[in-house]
């Protein structure tokens, strides 16, 4: 599918100014018929899922994507994630981060964990793209109105790398697609699969992509909201639920056969949440969703980037900028994180699911990597009798 010329939105004049080329956005795709998790009776845990199941189910998140499809070898581009929509320079979050596997670029990460703040939006791209990325947050953050001061800026960037569908070293990504991928971002439903940063991917061998899911915790633990989204381009041994697909289908990153897929890659983890955390909690709940890709088969590989970020949108932790005196903040307590954690692992397991289950079979860069079989999946979990199990506990 050929680019198409964005349309100049106002925040992007300063950008386009430094770019000195206009951005080129892909053409939304049509949605098909690729099922979700929970289609095919896959339901991870014992929490409930938010109405969305993504992580805008948390009041505030937005979510914005620029897909990159250009000729037979471009296959990629941005996903950005703002934990609110006012101005996060003036108005900063709380967050954490935890690295599995540091093969990867995270950047802005190292502010992040010495102050507990974020102050972007966050965005994903390809490896190669980060710097375009840091340029593009960078600009936006400047341009906006309040900020007409600032002087440093801690753009938070991640990345994988999606060079097998996507002719990476074409630096494609420009910082104009940042800013259109910011500009674009809102709530409701979140698209999945092959969009975005997760349009080049592949994650055990078959198309991964961009995923998300939720989960609300009961009122007797608090009744807050987790949300997590995934970019998936990492490798191991695929179980889903429990089921073992990649080792009954004889993909994985381990098979004796031609079907053997690459155990390297990376994987972006971003996770939101209403509870009013701080940002050693937040470092914690972010240890737990890297922990829930053990449970989809994960094999945190030499050559993987394994990071998760996480957030609180809670405006009682929200940092003002530039604030005199102390600051008080009511937290939710170390012994009271349990939930949090469950729900998290959950929340991590399903959207990994939901990237590959919402991925296209997708051709680029001179090779064709194929979407998960979803009626091979189907007679694997119906096999395994999953669809006969309780889902939930009750709120």
């Amino acid at each position: 599918m050929p680019c198409r010329r964005a349309s100049v939105a106002p925040g992007l004049a300063l950008i386009l100014s430094i770019a000195g080329q206009p951005a080129l956005v892909a053409a939304q795709r049509p949605a098909d018929d690729r099922p979700r998790a929970r289609d095919l009776g896959l339901s991870p845990g014992v929490f409930s899922p938010g109405p969305l199941n993504a992580i805008t189910d948390v009041a505030g998140v937005r979510v914005g994507h620029v897909t990159l499809i250009e000729g037979d070898a471009t296959r990629t581009g941005v996903t950005a994630i703002l934990p609110h929509g006012g101005n996060l320079f003036l108005d900063k979050v709380p967050g954490g981060v935890f690295i599995g596997n540091a093969f990867g670029k995270l950047a802005g990460s190292t502010q992040v964990r010495e102050l507990g703040t974020i102050e972007t939006p966050i965005v994903l791209t390809n490896t190669l793209g980060v710097g375009a990325a840091v340029e593009g947050v960078v600009a936006y953050t400047l341009a906006r109105a309040g900020n007409e001061a600032v002087r440093s800026v801690n753009a938070l960037v991640g990345e994988t790398n999606d060079g097998t569908l996507n002719d990476i070293r074409a630096l494609t990504v420009r910082p104009a697609h940042v800013i259109e991928a910011i500009e674009r971002a809102g709530g409701g439903p979140v698209e999945e699969g092959a969009v975005g940063a997760g349009t080049g991917t592949v994650a055990f061998g078959w198309k991964g992509g961009i995923g998300t899911a939720s989960r609300v915790l009961p009122s007797r633990h608090g009744g807050h909201v987790v949300g997590v989204l995934v970019q998936t381009n990492f490798g191991g041994v695929l179980t889903m639920d429990g089921v073992p697909v990649g080792r009954a289908l004889g993909r994985h990153a381990f098979a004796p056969t031609e079907r053997a897929a690459d155990a390297d890659g990376s994987c972006m983890i971003v996770v939101a949440t209403d509870a009013p955390l701080d940002a050693r909690s937040l470092e914690r709940l972010a240890a737990r969703a890297l922990f829930g890709l053990g449970r989809t088969g994960a094999s945190y590989s030499h050559g993987s980037g394994d990071y998760a970020v996480a957030f609180s949108t809670a405006a009682e932790v929200r940092v003002r900028h530039g604030a005199d005196g102390p600051q008080t903040q009511a937290v939710v307590p170390g012994d009271r994180l349990s939930a949090l954690f469950q729900a998290v692992l959950e929340a991590t397991e399903e959207a990994v699911y939901n990237s590959l289950l919402r991925a296209r079979t997708t051709t680029g860069n001179g090779r064709t990597v194929d979407a998960l079989p979803i009626d091979e999946v189907r007679a694997l979990i119906d096999r395994s009798g999953r669809r006969d199990w309780p889902a939930t506990v009750p709120r």
